[in-house]
């Protein structure tokens, strides 16, 4: 498991470095004006109906049932219930391309009330949006395929292919001046890598002789389990997006720019999350699924523990460095062109306030693997609306006295009420099961983490002593020494406490 999380966390770090490329060439090119909101909004809406009706609840309902057909009956029954569903997904995705196109001043208007202040804004935003609606359809059958590899312990062309998303926007931007603005360019770019995630893991499923074909839906025991489980993830994704919509909805009432300074703050954030929770997640799903068709809970519980262990570790630096020097990480990131000093602190307060949230949302994955694996999809979801409707309510109450920080904050609880709601669910009925090892580890790593935040805190001062006499880079040089020095530091504490206190590494 180790090494296939090091496998899909190594791709999916390449994707985040080519996403902070990107970010950065947005930064400069679009800074955080209208723009650049209206372009945030139009890639954001394909992307939060990706996570409702593909990647969030169609993985978590397919993966599980593909991976039994697999494990009980074998690759050509279960390639015959992969391509029943990529048909069956690909007539919805048209016809869903086709309303949401006619009907996308409605949508903006729905999701960025505060746009039609701005009539300017307000076109624009409708207009990219249909520009990077089919980006959907597209990613929709990457899930499917992604899916199928994963089943088959096929992890790296999945995990690679988002890389493809960040090229394409670089090189749209780089040739902006073909466009009418810098938002067409991109909006195009985020379509294009559509099309080219697409081909990628369809050349590699058909490599492997997995690809699926186009047959007639029918019904059996595998569609009917999978309907059955499809419901409830559908909702309980939804309900996740309903909190990211919730921020896109009240920041377009806030002052221009409230829109991208979270946007720029959450891709700090969803660093952590995409190279270590999400590739964790996307080994230990399809490992407990296996696990618990094959009889083997224990195996299982083990499986999980050891995921949850490795995440929180490699976490932990994260968590400190973006609350003790936000505003240096994000002044080093992104402080050049158009996005100026004042757009750096406003993103910093917010990723300071998403990380109260770190630690529960790199674990909710491995959380929600107790019950995905075993077909539940009931039970997240109850969870998963419980910690939306807290959410909104504490966005709708913080952001008054605190702005775009607000919003961040309400999210970062949100997460927390999530995931202690799905530990106790799970706890209750046996379907996880913390080992002393895992405890352990949490000692270890939050003694490595106290020692790494007394660093951050007292380091900077005499650091920046030295690096404010550089011609140029001063942030940028300063982050790097402080980065290097702390992953050193954390790294030895880390693995001296494991030793001392009994934990192998090996076993995470």
């Amino acid at each position: 498991m180790f090494r296939k999380i090091l496998s899909v966390g190594g791709w999916t770090l390449v994707s985040r470095l080519t996403g902070f490329i990107r970010d950065v060439v947005i930064a400069a090119v679009m800074g955080t004006g209208p723009i650049a909101d209206a372009f945030v909004v139009a890639f954001r809406i394909p992307n939060n109906f990706r996570q409702i009706f593909s990647e969030g609840a169609f993985n978590n309902a397919f993966l599980p049932t593909y991976a039994q057909v697999l494990e009980k009956e074998g690759e050509n029954k279960a390639r015959s219930f992969a391509s029943r569903i990529t048909t069956l997904m690909l007539i919805v995705q048209v016809a869903l391309l086709g309303l949401a196109f006619l009907a996308m001043p409605v949508v903006v208007n729905l999701l960025a009330p505060g746009f039609t202040d701005e009539p300017a804004k307000f076109d624009l935003a409708v207009t990219l949006t249909r520009i990077t609606f089919p980006y959907l359809l597209f990613i929709t059958l990457v899930t499917i395929l992604s899916a199928i590899l994963n089943a088959h312990e096929r992890f790296a062309v999945a995990a690679a292919s988002p890389v493809l998303l960040n090229l394409s926007l670089i090189v749209a931007l780089a040739l902006a001046f073909l466009f009418p603005d810098a938002g067409h360019a991109a909006a195009w770019g985020v379509t294009i890598s559509g099309v080219l995630q697409l081909g990628l893991v369809w050349w590699e499923a058909q490599r492997k002789r997995i690809a699926p074909a186009l047959a007639v839906p029918r019904s059996d025991p595998a569609m009917r389990t999978f309907f059955k489980t499809l419901g409830p993830a559908v909702i309980g994704s939804a309900g996740v997006q309903i909190a990211i919509f919730a921020d896109t909805i009240i920041a377009s009432f806030l002052p221009t720019g409230a829109v991208s300074s979270l946007y720029y703050a959450d891709r700090i954030y969803q660093l952590p999350l995409g190279v270590i929770g999400i590739a964790a997640g996307t080994v230990l799903l399809p490992e407990m699924s296996r696990r618990i068709a094959g009889g083997d809970v224990a195996g299982a519980h083990a499986a999980q523990n050891r995921a949850v262990g490795l995440t929180l570790a490699l976490a932990a630096p994260f968590l400190v460095a973006f609350v003790a020097m936000p505003d240096l990480i994000m002044t080093a990131l992104f402080q050049r062109g158009a996005f100026d000093a004042e757009a750096a602190a406003r993103a910093g307060a917010a990723l300071a306030a998403y990380s109260v949230g770190l630690p529960a949302a790199v674990l909710i994955r491995s959380a929600l693997a107790s019950f995905y694996a075993r077909s539940d999809t009931v039970t997240p979801l109850y969870a998963s609306l419980t910690a939306v409707a807290a959410n909104v309510l504490l966005k709708i109450v913080l952001m008054g006295p605190f702005g775009v920080v607000g919003l961040a904050l309400g999210t970062a609880l949100g997460v927390w009420i999530n995931l202690i709601l799905l530990f106790i669910l799970a706890y209750r009925r046996g379907w996880n099961d913390p080992s002393k090892g895992l405890m352990r580890t949490c000692l270890a790593v939050a003694l490595a983490s106290l020692a790494l935040a007394a660093f951050a805190w007292f380091a900077p001062a005499p650091l920046s002593g030295w690096t404010d006499t550089l011609p140029a880079w001063r942030s940028e040089a300063l982050l790097a020494i402080l980065g290097a020095c702390g992953a050193v530091l954390y790294g030895a504490v880390l693995l001296g406490g494991m030793k001392v206190l009994g934990v192998r590494l090996a076993r995470l």
